[in-house]
């Protein structure tokens, strides 16, 4: 079971100052995924390939056990973790691995339970919807924020980005970001994001990332990335030491890609993965010869320019692969 990473752009309305809290952006990239494998066995065995794939095991066994108390089916099994996404660094990783496990569970018994129930019953998607919706279809999501009755969030708007534009993706794996008790913490220090905020990055999202996303206009949804990524940055700083990046070597970075050439930049959630969002291979990898010769890149910080994913999750079984059918709740 292939699982994406994604990338979360920022919530609509953090507070729900104009009446619905939340509501999110993201895309789903390729090059970064959670592989799970998951077969009968004569006893419960769990393995991992590596010291990062093994730390996200207690999370996988946690999961398997939700599974079997909610289906019934207690069959022994062996759950392996082949490669995982950096863990608490903005690609979703938790929701992702959950999502993974699930779905390998449903299919090896014959479930054919609904994405959005596996996420229910693994307690993810509480506040954004995009990694449940990134799972099934990939592309540049938007969801309306969760439901009064507990229910993920409806993805309302699905564009598939144009194939030239690139993501650079910049990593510290020496920073985590905020997640699980923390992040609530952090959240309920927070006051409010005004409406007038709220409704600006409303008008940022609908007015120029969406249609710039639909009609190839790269300008249009650059600068309205970079402007509701700035509103949110600002908005979180204070939870995070009153910096907008939670990394400060990948805020230079991402802060002098933003100012060297046409980009929209930003953070991914909580960090520490900074983003660009270049209108093609050439322009990405030009930026980072750049970056790389004015000094810009500290030898700690991990690069990768990937496309965005227009699939979600694949399903890999006796050697062949096959994309996941988008379910329905």
């Amino acid at each position: 079971m292939q699982a994406p990473g994604r990338l979360h752009l920022g919530f609509l309305d953090p507070a729900g100052t104009l009446g619905r809290r939340f509501g999110s952006l993201g895309l789903v990239v390729d090059g970064l995924e959670t592989v799970v494998e998951l077969q009968r066995a004569g006893r419960d065995e769990f393995s991992a390939a590596d010291a990062a794939c093994a730390d996200e095991l207690p999370r996988a066994r946690a999961h398997l056990e939700s599974l079997r108390r909610a289906t019934g089916q207690a069959a022994p099994l062996h759950l392996h973790i082949a490669r995982a996404l950096p863990a608490h660094a903005g690609f979703g990783s938790g929701t992702q691995l959950a999502l993974a496990v699930g779905r390998a569970f449903s299919f090896l018994f014959g479930l054919s339970l609904p994405t959005a129930k596996i996420a229910r019953l693994t307690g993810r998607g509480l506040r954004s919807g995009v990694g449940i919706a990134g799972f099934d279809q990939g592309g540049l999501l938007l969801d309306g924020g969760p439901r009064a009755d507990g229910e993920p969030a409806p993805l309302i708007s699905r564009i598939a980005l144009p194939s030239a534009w690139r993501v650079l993706l910049v990593i510290d794996p020496r920073v985590r970001g905020l997640n699980g008790d923390e992040e609530k913490a952090a959240l309920a220090t927070l006051a409010p994001l005004p409406r007038e905020g709220a409704a600006e990055i409303c008008h940022e999202v609908l007015m120029r990332v969406l249609p710039g996303a639909a009609g190839a206009e790269f300008a249009l949804f650059a600068a309205g990335l970079t402007r509701l990524q700035r509103l949110l940055g600002q908005y979180f700083a204070a939870a995070q030491g009153g910096q907008v990046f939670a990394s400060a070597a990948v805020g230079r970075l991402i802060e002098w890609v933003g100012t060297h050439t046409p980009a929209g930049v930003g953070q991914s959630s909580w960090g520490p993965t900074g983003f660009a969002v270049l209108p093609s291979a050439e322009a990405a990898e030009a930026i980072v010869a750049a970056a790389r010769a004015a000094g810009m890149v500290e030898a700690a910080l991990a690069l990768h320019t990937v496309r965005a994913r227009e699939h979600g999750a694949v399903v890999e079984t006796l050697s062949s692969l096959t994309p996941l059918t988008p379910q329905s709740a």
